[in-house]
């Protein structure tokens, strides 16, 4: 069922206002990593797919000439189950140029994890690049024939692993009360602390996941380590505001490739993260076994869920972290 999505239309405008205030370090986070995300802009050779656009899109968007004004004439944003999209009309007016002009942008999202990510970037303007802003953007096309002179480097492994989701409950609308500047630094530091802790468990910190983490630990009892020390750090911390961490946990096999995880057992810890409440960590039965009698861990009493594109009921364990 289409429904309206005040959720992308805020992880839209996040975007915009990064390209638009020069922060386009952050840009990549807001992007799918899959080869099936596509990047097309308006110049004839502005189609491009795959990891090459995340590699590119910080220099892509650098190359974007100082600003006079920006007007935002047009924004609405919509979902449907696991996907979504977004539409907006800017009138930019680019230093050194004699007036306004149009810029068109449509971003679609899909729900990867526990985060929307966009897997297709279409903007344009009704000229050409160097009439609308005064210059060419180079640095992607740069990359993809770089890419292309080299050939990919798959390195391709798989195996057992306890993969754990983290996201942040009511983001949302914590990034819109701080404004983008103070919630990126906010949301940055907590990458750190998340990154630092699976690093100190012998685990591997996959990605951040625009408010989310994915890490992988050959250790399950690692895994659940990580996970408590995480919550009693958000939970010890001084700071204003207060993050809601939430956690989730499944073991399995899984595939990785370019540094990225996939299989059944991602989808399935991404899952059970939804499911979670702020200040709580939630365990698949699969990792509840691997576990098995580990002396000092507590669990709370198990519950039944269902998990949207998966079949069948699942069985989920909180774990207890508080002393």
């Amino acid at each position: 069922m289409i429904r309206t999505s005040p959720e992308l239309l805020a992880v839209s405008r996040r975007w915009h206002q990064a390209i638009l205030t020069g922060n386009t370090e952050i840009l990549r986070d807001f992007m799918s990593a899959a080869e099936e995300l596509r990047f097309i802009g308006t110049a004839d050779n502005e189609y491009w797919n795959g990891s090459v656009v995340g590699d590119g899109v910080a220099g892509f968007f650098a190359e974007i000439p100082a600003l006079i004004s920006v007007e935002e004439e047009e924004a609405e944003a919509f979902e449907n189950g696991e996907t979504g999209w977004s539409s907006f009309v800017h009138r930019i007016h680019f230093e050194g140029l004699p007036e306004a002009s149009i810029q068109r942008t449509t971003l679609v999202f899909v729900l990867e994890g526990a985060g929307w990510k966009i897997m297709q970037r279409h903007g344009s303007a009704p000229v050409p690049n160097i009439v609308h802003m005064g210059r060419e953007q180079t640095e992607i096309q740069r990359l993809a024939d770089t890419a292309r002179d080299e050939g990919p480097a798959l390195n391709q492994t798989e195996g057992l692993a306890s993969v754990l989701f983290t996201d942040l409950e009511g983001s949302t609308k914590l990034a819109a009360t701080l404004g983008d500047q103070r919630w990126s630094t906010l949301i940055n530091d907590h990458f750190r602390v998340v990154e630092d802790i699976v690093k100190a468990h012998h685990g591997q910190f996959v990605k951040s996941l625009g408010d989310g983490t994915l890490s992988s630990f050959s250790s399950t009892h690692e895994a659940l380590d990580a996970a408590i020390k995480m919550q009693r750090r958000v939970f010890e911390a001084k700071e204003e505001p207060r993050l809601g961490l939430r956690i989730g946990i499944h073991t399995g096999d899984v595939v990785q490739t370019r540094g990225d995880f996939f299989g059944t057992v991602v989808n399935m810890a991404a899952r059970i993260t939804t499911h979670a409440k702020a200040g709580e960590i939630l365990i698949s039965n699969v990792t509840r076994e691997m576990v098995g009698g580990v002396a000092g861990l507590r669990l709370a009493t198990p519950i039944t869920v269902s998990f949207k594109g998966l079949e069948g009921q699942h069985l989920v364990h909180p774990l207890e972290w508080r002393a």
